[in-house]
């Protein structure tokens, strides 16, 4: 059991190290942060599996539409993002550039 919690925490790390070195793209990023997401929501599935405790329970399905709000808002983004400025490069979301 152990070696699934490492598992998952080194996925964890994987995926927001993708998340801060692969920033150029918005679709990477999407893909990173969707896999961040994913392994916490394994993470805490199993920890309330073990802890039986059925207050717990509901924490994984909040943050599995945590998760689905997050990728239906980054694909909307990603869809203007595109639209506008033809590319899905992150330099173009910065509002401060003129």
């Amino acid at each position: 059991m152990m070696s699934a919690f490492l598992n998952l925490t080194f996925a964890f790390i994987l995926s927001l190290m993708g998340t801060l070195m692969f920033r150029s793209h918005l679709m990477s990023t999407l893909l990173c942060l969707e896999g961040m997401m994913l392994s916490l929501f394994i993470m805490t599935t199993t920890t309330t599996l073990n802890a039986n405790s059925m207050i717990s329970m509901a924490i994984p399905i909040v943050i599995l539409v945590f998760a689905a709000c997050e990728a239906a808002v980054g694909l909307a983004l990603l869809v203007k993002v595109s639209n506008t400025y033809g590319t899905d490069f992150v330099q173009n979301l910065n509002l401060l550039q003129c």
